[in-house]
């Protein structure tokens, strides 16, 4: 009797621990579609600006960088990732957040796969660039 109240705890444990395990490989393969997301970075010196990204329900994206701003497209078919840039408006900044512009559109560019944990979406290519979703 004692052998059964184990074994029956043992499966419930399993299955409580298979559920959780599911859960968090359902939250990890949801793109976030539909959210903003900002990246985790220090603000550049003398302004107040941090990259951000909003995505829509179907992959349009707007882009607010460290100076421009811009349109694109997220192509997610699992954890393959594409970005495909559109048109960038041109404003007028310091030479050193043009270049580093310039260096995030490539690295988004370069983007392969990505993964989320959490409210953390990390896309990967030739640069990794962590984004935090941002709360309503």
């Amino acid at each position: 009797m004692a052998m059964r109240r184990i074994l029956n705890g043992m499966a419930a444990l399993a299955l409580v621990a298979a559920a959780f395990a599911s859960m968090s490989a359902e939250a990890q393969e949801e793109f976030p579609f539909g959210f903003v997301m900002t990246l985790d970075a220090a603000r550049m010196p003398g302004s107040k600006r941090i990259p951000s990204i909003e995505i829509g329900d179907d992959g349009e994206v707007i882009l607010e960088l460290w100076c421009d701003g811009g349109k694109g497209k997220f192509s997610v078919a699992g954890n393959t990732l594409v970005f495909i840039p559109g048109a960038m408006e041109n404003r007028t900044c310091s030479p050193e957040r043009a270049q580093a512009d310039r260096d995030l559109l490539a690295a988004l560019g370069s983007t392969a796969t990505w993964q989320r944990q959490g409210e953390a979406v990390t896309l990967i290519g030739s640069k990794s660039l962590r984004f935090l979703i941002n709360g309503n």
